[in-house]
């Protein structure tokens, strides 16, 4: 089944050019079915283009999905047209009444920023609060991971002397766990971020239960024991030129970064990458929808109380 997303978004054409099957919001209006609504807080600089990473992970799913764009910093974007803001995003006084089967929490390039310099942190701080209560479950992604763990957990902040950045491979903890099922042993998996996640911190939470990790990032994928909360701390959306982007990007900034571990072919940045995480992002996202969302929502969102199976 397809996402259904405004017929005038960027990502309707990118994502049938790589056939994805996408369903504008004209055509959904026909049919008899209640899709699974899901908003995803925006929180990167260049919207459009985490809106067809995300989109195209969202897009394999057999369920139907209504998506909407949330955006909480109304200042000035330099990335993004007024104009995409403007037509495809709606502000948190818009939803805050409304209840919703998903929600996603993008990254955000503030590994090294305080949270109480955060320009948008109360914002964060009420979204995340108000999802306990009008969501059946979240996904926070990278730095929203580890806001969400300060907000939820009262975990603090935890930089990283370098910036962890390359393709890792990770372990299963709990093979039966239904945010990894049908998952290798072993998988590879993106990371781009300062902050922190030892997985004996996480370990220290009761309610939480880690269900991937390395010894190289961490915790990677965790969840609450009722799963309105799930979290991962890297990147499972990176398009496979992402992480080379921001190589050169800091490069051209005079920053000197590393080569991103286990990226470029033969460690040589003048060989095109290629993606080797693609298939266990789909899965976890599907798994994430499934198992986390559409098994446990009600038909009826204003009857929003989820249980587990």
């Amino acid at each position: 089944m397809p996402i259904c997303i405004p017929d005038e978004l960027p990502a309707v054409n990118v994502l049938r050019n790589e056939n994805v099957f996408v369903m504008t919001a004209t055509r959904a209006i026909h049919q008899n079915i209640r899709p699974l609504k899901v908003l995803i807080l925006n929180l990167m600089p260049k919207k459009i283009e985490t809106e067809n990473q995300f989109l195209r992970l969202l897009s394999n799913s057999p369920l139907q999905l209504d998506i909407q764009l949330l955006r909480i910093d109304n200042h000035e974007s330099k990335n993004t047209p007024t104009e995409h803001l403007d037509s495809f995003y709606c502000n948190f006084e818009d939803i805050q009444d409304q209840n919703f089967d998903g929600l996603i929490v993008t990254g955000a390039p503030l590994g090294l920023v305080e949270f109480k310099d955060v320009a948008y942190w109360q914002e964060i701080e009420q979204v995340t609060n108000w999802a306990k209560e009008h969501v059946t479950s979240t996904l926070f992604v990278c730095w929203a991971v580890q806001a969400a763990l300060n907000i939820l957990y009262n975990v603090p902040k935890i930089t990283m002397d370098k910036k962890l950045s390359g393709v890792y491979w990770h372990n299963i903890v709990e093979p039966l766990a239904p945010l990894t099922r049908g998952f290798d042993d072993r998988f590879l998996a993106p990371h781009s971020r300062y902050a922190g996640f030892p997985s004996e911190v996480i370990r220290e939470i009761p309610d939480l239960d880690i269900y991937a990790e390395s010894e190289q990032t961490g915790a990677y994928l965790f969840a609450s024991k009722d799963r309105r909360f799930a979290f991962a701390t890297g990147h499972p959306e990176y398009d496979p030129l992402t992480l080379s982007a921001e190589y050169f990007r800091d490069q051209d900034a005079g920053l000197e970064p590393e080569l991103p571990e286990n990226y470029f072919p033969q460690n040589n940045p003048d060989l095109p990458p290629n993606a080797s995480w693609r298939s266990h992002g789909y899965l976890l996202f599907n798994n994430w929808l499934n198992y986390f969302v559409y098994q446990r929502t009600p038909y009826d969102l204003r009857q929003m109380n989820p249980t587990l199976d």
